[in-house]
């Protein structure tokens, strides 16, 4: 129960609401993914302090067109920073890099991250966590880009000669 009043107030910090919208649709919206099997829900912590929500999700799990064309298998992530002294110290990148590279490690082809066009600063996280822009769409909350993160192809190493 902490944790649903905790994600209540992040939903009514100025940064989350200007991004998610009105703080009890959200709300509404998070508590019913509770009881949905398809949605991964994590609160994110650094050194035993809770900062930041994220979840992960089939991209084909809830159609969206700007995501149609992704290989099977792949997942989406939405999240944001609640504890406002926590943005800009580069602690979102950080965990959205590791989840990233935890989901491609379960088997994700790619994972999906879509920004609003001009949430620059989160445009920015997404780049040093690894994500590469994938282009732009126009969707219901309005215009978006498309950020993508790829696992590291398998380095082909070479045979050394043996020494005879």
């Amino acid at each position: 129960m902490g944790d649903l009043a905790r994600l209540r107030r992040w939903l009514n910090t100025p940064e989350v609401k200007r991004w998610w919208g009105e703080p009890h649709e959200e709300f509404e919206l998070l508590r019913a993914d509770l009881s949905e099997p398809r949605m991964s829900m994590r609160i994110v912590s650094y050194n035993g302090r809770p900062f930041a929500y994220a979840q992960d999700y089939d991209v084909h799990a809830w159609p969206q067109p700007h995501l149609a064309h992704l290989p099977l298998g792949s997942r989406a992530i939405d999240s944001f920073i609640g504890w406002p002294s926590m943005i800009g110290r580069g602690h979102g990148h950080a965990y959205l890099r590791l989840l990233a590279e935890r989901l491609c490690a379960e088997g994700a082809p790619l994972v999906a991250i879509d920004p609003a066009e001009d949430n620059f600063r989160a445009r920015r996280a997404y780049e040093k966590a690894g994500f590469r822009l994938a282009g732009s769409a126009a969707t219901e909350a309005g215009p978006v880009v498309l950020m993508v993160y790829e696992p590291d192809p398998p380095r082909v190493s070479s045979p050394l000669p043996r020494r005879l």
